[in-house]
């Protein structure tokens, strides 16, 4: 069996900041499991600039920012394992991993950072009758196929669902000579980001249809064309207003879904709201010495999130190594409220470490002119004032020290939503 004091399953963005992080606080035996054949994720197929903007301070592809933080890797000579699979992570921090060079690997580790992303959510997952022909992708998958694999995937394309994936589809799509048709949304506002709905849909005339769905694929080898109905406020089809969109392929970009099988093998409470861990302020899970960062935690819209966050997330792992993060034998519940749906981290440990916090959160619905609000004992401690909020965009609130000391001598924190005027 191997031993190494850390270890990090999943070399995307997530792994490698967390990676960093840790080599910056002092940590030199470390460890990551990459699944795939190459550091960088699902960075790999995003050419699409973007990227980077807080992080950088410039705008960079998607593997230009991957490439940053894999030559910090390299420069830190931190050791990693490609095409490794991980099977298992028990209680006790034994993992079990798999590839063609080594075999079956068994690895002790004294730390555990899940970075392991997300995953698609498949066609199976939303009920759509009709015909199970060709020409039905997921959004992510036709992006890999055509980034990647240099493929051609359709000429006429409807789009299911206005994920930021989706909606950079659309733009790519056109990019590659085919028509894109439509995109439907089931809700009344989007899911993706506000500047992906200008660059990728507006500037290229393509039409979003809010509060619409996809009811019927109809094909037979392929598909020919698909059943478009508006929904209600219940989000039920409208079979008098359904239409028919002509078309080759589909698109889904209908949400992702954390990777925490490991997770879950091992032990770790997980969110019924985000499908991650629940975590306190080190991103540390309700097991010892197991952290988790990333979209496997809560799916971020800006990969400069996903470092920001990792980042913490290594560097607290080497202080749980070092014994210089305390016990969870108190913790506070951050509670949610009045259209915040939920907040990373979850849990704040009553302890002396005044460390700044950053929150993360994701609203219910789109609302105009409010205060995102934190409360300590009924106390205004906090707050940001927004124009607009909207679900696509995750909210940040930074509180400095001071107000971390308040939030570890309260007893009741609240993240809320204030309308002003």
């Amino acid at each position: 069996m191997l031993h190494h004091r850390l270890v990090i399953i999943g070399g995307g963005p997530a792994g490698l900041a967390a990676a960093h992080g840790a080599y910056e606080e002092g940590e030199r035996d470390i460890l990551i499991l990459e699944r795939e054949e190459h550091l960088g994720g699902i960075l790999n197929q995003c050419i699409h600039n973007g990227f980077g903007l807080h992080t950088f301070k410039e705008e960079l592809t998607g593997p230009e920012y991957a490439s940053r933080f894999i030559d910090l890797v390299k420069k830190d000579n931190i050791p990693y394992k490609l095409n490794t699979t991980v099977i298992d992570v028990n209680k006790d921090k034994i993992i079990t991993a798999v590839n063609q060079e080594d075999g079956l690997l068994l690895i002790k580790a004294d730390a555990i950072i899940l970075a392991c992303g997300c995953r698609e959510r498949p066609r199976g997952a939303i009920n759509i009758a009709g015909a199970r022909c060709a020409g039905i992708y997921s959004a992510g998958t036709a992006q890999k196929l055509v980034n990647i694999d240099g493929l051609k995937v359709g000429k006429e394309v409807v789009i299911l669902g206005s994920g930021d994936i989706g909606l950079i589809m659309a733009r790519r799509m056109t990019f590659e000579g085919a028509k894109v048709k439509a995109v439907c949304e089931l809700m009344p506002y989007s899911s993706g980001l506000n500047r992906n709905i200008v660059q990728c849909l507006n500037d290229f005339d393509i039409p979003l249809y809010f509060s619409h769905t996809v009811i019927k694929i109809n094909g037979k080898d392929r598909v020919e064309s698909v059943v478009v109905a508006k929904v209600d406020e219940k989000l039920n089809p409208i079979l008098d207003t359904a239409f028919e969109i002509k078309c080759d392929t589909l698109l889904l970009s209908v949400g992702l879904l954390p990777e925490n099988e490991l997770a879950r093998t091992c032990g770790v409470e997980l969110s019924r709201v985000t499908n991650g861990a629940i975590v306190d302020e080190s991103m540390m899970t309700s097991m010892d010495g197991i952290f988790e960062c990333g979209n496997v935690l809560h799916v971020h819209d800006l990969v400069d999130y996903v470092s920001e966050e990792s980042t913490n997330a290594g560097k607290s792992a080497v202080r749980y190594l070092n014994k210089s993060i305390s016990s969870r034998d108190q913790v506070l519940e951050v509670k949610t409220s009045n259209g915040v749906r939920y907040s990373v981290p979850q849990l704040i440990k009553k302890d002396t470490d005044y460390t700044p916090i950053q929150f993360k959160m994701r609203v219910s619905n789109v609302f105009k002119n409010v205060e995102v609000a934190l409360f300590v004992d009924g106390e205004k401690v906090a707050k940001k004032i927004k124009q607009i909020v909207t679900p696509g965009e995750m909210e940040t609130l930074l509180v400095k020290e001071d107000i971390v000391k308040k939030i570890k001598s309260g007893q009741n924190v609240e993240l809320t939503l204030v309308k002003r005027g």
